[in-house]
């Protein structure tokens, strides 16, 4: 299932190609406004127009990206296809019931994560170019069968019936999914850009908990099971509003894990000197970069989410805040970056101790995307554990 990508980007695309992938995607969107015109209205057409010009931008110069579009075009839209209209239908389909319904989906996401994440440690420690080949074709394959569960999931979802059709991002179940794909892009994006396969299995190492928390979630609460959305939830907000978010979630788990690889190599480098980790990771100079790279992007994209948030409160709940523990904590989480990238570029800080603040950020992120939901209550009570 391993998707090849370990030569797709050797070379530089010709113009010509870039275009015709230009083509294809302004079709693509053409076609979804035109199938579903009756159900779109005009906020939805802007977010697939959006959708659309990002996807275009992301796989002009990325070739590995490219194939992953078409192959989760191809694979949803023959698991669509083999649905028709009867949800029943995945009882007694091989290819729906061991493959492409999105429980399975997902099972299957969760296996090449953890494989992925343990051959990048592989090709790390005993320096396998072919090692570090397959764990970033893992990679692509979980991203892949990943996005097939998330679209299948949202045809699932129409099939129970309309009104319970929704956007796969309303739960923690949903989000998830949805924050180890929207991760493990982001880290691919980099590691192709400056080729650090060696930080892989770090980065990994984050996801690969979210997957063992999404496999007890959903055999402890039965959350793989499809229900109907909140009233303030029923909004094309969330489809906007929480992919944002999720990048946010994203860069800054990354950024964590690359400053743990980043206080890893700098005891090394004290101590041991000479060990195979330290020739084997990237430079302290290089982590350090792209931790500052990550977290602003991260930011900007957090910072949206909070704005679309607002306005989404202001619309469900007739104001833009009510400090809910759910707001709350994602201020002090907006605050905290806005002050790691405030030092950074105003004092120059670097080294250690940002790396150390990356590090305990993630726990601050995490109690905002997961502690609120277990030990607070508020607007936002319906994500509860």
């Amino acid at each position: 299932m391993a998707i090849d990508v370990s030569t797709i980007n050797s070379a530089e695309d010709h113009p010509i190609i870039r275009w015709i992938w230009r083509g294809i995607i302004a079709l693509a969107a053409m076609t979804v406004m035109v199938i579903y015109d009756e159900r779109l209205d005009i906020y939805e057409i802007i977010i697939v127009n959006l959708t659309a010009v990002s996807i275009a931008f992301l796989g002009q110069n990325w070739a590995a990206f490219r194939l992953h579009s078409i192959a989760v075009t191809i694979l949803s839209m023959i698991a669509i296809r083999q649905y028709s209209d009867s949800l029943t239908l995945a009882d007694d389909n091989f290819l729906l019931n061991y493959i492409l319904a999105s429980p399975s989906a997902f099972m299957w996401m969760n296996i090449l994560f953890i494989m992925a994440t343990a051959t990048y440690f592989l090709g790390l420690f005993f320096r396998s170019n072919l090692t570090e080949k397959m764990s970033t074709s893992l990679t692509w394959s979980a991203i892949t069968i990943g996005m097939v569960g998330l679209i299948v999931r949202w045809k699932e979802s129409y099939l129970i019936g309309a009104d319970v059709g929704h956007i796969p991002v309303s739960n923690l179940y949903e989000v998830f999914i949805l924050f180890a794909v929207i991760t493990a892009l982001i880290y691919l994006f980099y590691e192709r850009r400056y080729q650090i396969h060696s930080l892989g299995g770090f980065v990994l190492l984050v996801i690969s908990a979210a997957v063992i928390f999404q496999i007890w979630y959903t055999f402890e609460r039965n959350a793989h099971e499809i229900q109907p959305l909140v009233p303030a939830l029923q909004s094309y907000w969330m489809k906007i509003h929480v992919p944002a978010n999720f990048i946010g979630y994203g860069t800054f788990a990354m950024a964590s894990m690359i400053g743990v690889a980043y206080l890893l190599i700098s005891w090394l480098e004290i101590n041991n000197p000479k060990s195979h980790l330290v020739k084997a990771m990237p430079s302290l100079v290089l982590m350090d970069e792209l931790m500052y790279k990550v977290i602003a992007l991260g930011f900007a994209f957090f910072t949206v989410a909070t704005v679309l948030g607002a306005l989404w409160a202001a619309e469900a709940w007739g104001g833009y805040w009510s400090w809910d523990p759910k707001e709350t904590w994602a201020l002090i989480v907006w605050l905290n970056y806005a002050a790691w990238l405030h030092m950074r570029m105003t004092k120059s800080w670097s080294g250690i101790t940002m790396a150390w603040w990356a590090v305990i950020g993630l726990f601050i992120t995490l109690f905002a995307f997961l502690g609120v939901n277990m030990f607070l209550s508020g607007l936002h009570s319906y994500g509860t554990l």
